[in-house]
């Protein structure tokens, strides 16, 4: 399916949700537990038009491959200088003993 297709696949069930909401109102009454769904599926109806809007706006990611930016690591050892200030981390300082 196309992306087009799957967001038209997704709002026709997401219309389906509000409809079987709204016939379960009748025979469950206005309580808070069906305003909580009937908010819910509301603000799924909202972030699915914003997903429709970003879909429309960038070009889908599979038409330009993004490569992750990748960093060189040299395989020379680092110089031993730098840690002389410092603790093993974990296992105390080098002049003293664990109790």
């Amino acid at each position: 399916m196309s992306l087009t297709e799957d967001l038209a696949a997704a709002t026709r069930c997401l219309d389906d949700l509000t409809r079987a909401v709204g016939r379960l109102e009748p025979q469950l009454g206005a309580g808070p537990d069906l305003r909580r769904v009937r908010a819910d599926a509301d603000h799924l109806r909202e972030s699915l038009a914003l997903l429709r809007e970003t879909a429309t706006a960038t070009p889908p990611p599979y038409d330009t491959p993004r490569h992750p930016d990748l960093v060189p690591i040299s395989d020379t050892p680092y110089d031993s200088t730098l840690w002389t200030d410092s603790d093993d981390e974990g296992l105390g300082a080098r002049d003293r003993h664990a109790p």
